[in-house]
């Protein structure tokens, strides 16, 4: 796949990162409000499927590889399994740094209006991260193959009544 015009990459460069900052915004906040791990890994997804409609498969290539995404996504599902596991104290998932008082995701949720506290999620936050991780490195691993694929397979030209 060539890269586009100087217009369409202009565009993706400048506001490409939008879309990698929402992605993220609705993986970190998941737990708060509607969206998460998959919805989030999705839309930041889309940045790396932009990046190789708009820079070319070369650029994409460069940047990041095939292995490294695998390995992103391995990664995830571990992390994923691994807060499963670790609530087996009580219940298979069980939240267990909710109300701990701990730094990371542990703090009691306010009572009354509040704008929603951030570090109150327990595991679902870590949850909805690794899921995030899984997802976004699964569909840029699918749009790689898939242009992949694209290669590969010779174009043999117009055939049929649209000539």
């Amino acid at each position: 796949m060539k890269p586009m015009s100087v217009v369409v990459r202009s565009v993706f460069c400048v506001f490409g990162w939008f879309v990698l900052v929402f992605g993220a915004y609705v993986i970190v906040h998941g737990h708060l409000t509607p969206g998460g791990g998959f919805q989030g890994g999705a839309v930041f997804a889309t940045f790396f499927a932009a990046l190789m409609a708009s820079l070319g498969e070369g650029a994409f290539g460069e940047s990041v590889s095939s292995r490294f995404l695998s390995t992103v996504e391995s990664l995830g599902l571990l992390l994923f399994w691994l807060l499963g596991l670790l609530g087996m104290g009580r219940t298979f998932f069980h939240n267990f740094l909710a109300g701990s008082g701990s730094i990371l995701f542990g703090g009691s949720v306010p009572v009354g209006p509040n704008e929603g506290a951030l570090a109150t999620g327990g595991t679902v936050a870590l949850m909805n991260l690794s899921v995030g991780m899984e997802v976004v490195a699964g569909l840029t691993l699918i749009t790689v193959y898939m242009a992949l694929a694209r290669l590969v397979v010779p174009d043999g030209g117009e055939r049929g009544h649209d000539r």
